[in-house]
C-alpha cells in the first residue's frame, strides 16, 4: 500500500504561480514513474504531467512550456510548478504512482485559477 499526500493549492489570480508537493509513503519511491492529472467536475480526470524514475518529465500540449514537474527522491515527493496559470487551469490536482502494475492516487489538491 502506497500512500501519497498532495498539498500547495490554492486561489491565484489569472498569470500567477503555484507550486504543488506530493510525499509518498513509498521507501522505493525513486524506481517508479510518478504523475500528476486534474479534474474539474463533470469532467474526465486529465493526464497533466509525468516524471520517470530516471527524472524526464513529459507534459500534456495544454501546460508545455507553463507547468514543470520534478521529483526529489531523496525525499519521495514530486512538485509540479505551475507558472502563468489560466482559468482553465482550475481543476482539482492528483498525484499518481504505479508500482509493480498497481496505481494509487492522492486525496488531491484544489487549485482555483481567478480574479
Amino acid at each position: 500500500q502506497v500512500q501519497l499526500v498532495e498539498s500547495g493549492g490554492g486561489l491565484v489570480q489569472p498569470g500567477g504561480s503555484l507550486k504543488l508537493s506530493c510525499v509518498a509513503s513509498e521507501r522505493t519511491f525513486a524506481r517508479y514513474p510518478v504523475s500528476w492529472y486534474r479534474q474539474v467536475p463533470g469532467k474526465e480526470r486529465e493526464w497533466v504531467a509525468s516524471a520517470a524514475s530516471g527524472g524526464a518529465s513529459n507534459y500534456a500540449e495544454s501546460v508545455r512550456d507553463r507547468f514543470r514537474a520534478y521529483r526529489d527522491n531523496a525525499k519521495n515527493t514530486l512538485y509540479l510548478e505551475m507558472n502563468s496559470l489560466k482559468p482553465e487551469d482550475t481543476a482539482v490536482y492528483f498525484c499518481n504512482i504505479i508500482k509493480t502494475g498497481r496505481t494509487y492516487w492522492g486525496q488531491g489538491t484544489q487549485v482555483t485559477v481567478s480574479i
